[in-house]
């Protein structure tokens, strides 16, 4: 008895593991990797940079560890990375600046993983 119990315990265990262990696959758009070119421009915030894609859209960029955008101002580049869930006080502090940067244009922001330049120039 005391064996079968075990077993029980192990196999609903294993099963739990399983099923919360797994990758959580939704329809997340925002959670997945996110390949944008356009023109970099250096942002009006300390270390801020942005870059306007081919679409027109406003992406603020934060940089991973290791990936330089100060070198591609005025580059036409592709960066990819994540779209940034940033805090509401991390926004509001942002605001000001990406007001001045956005105009009417839509916004996003991307926790960039990498940069490649496309051109040493941007197409106006």
């Amino acid at each position: 008895m005391i064996q079968k119990l075990a077993w029980m315990v192990l196999a609903l265990g294993l099963s739990t593991a399983l099923l919360y262990g797994a990758p959580q696959m939704g329809n997340d758009r925002d959670s997945a990797t996110q390949t944008v070119t356009g023109c970099l421009h250096k942002g009006a915030e300390p270390e801020g940079f942005f870059l306007i894609s081919t679409e027109d859209k406003h992406w603020e960029l934060y940089p991973n560890s290791g990936v330089s955008l100060a070198e591609h101002v005025d580059h036409t580049v592709t960066v990819t990375g994540i779209v940034a869930h940033r805090s509401k006080i991390q926004e509001e502090k942002s605001q000001p600046h990406e007001k001045k940067e956005t105009g009417a244009k839509q916004h996003a922001d991307l926790q960039v993983s990498s940069v490649k330049m496309v051109s040493a120039t941007c197409s106006k």
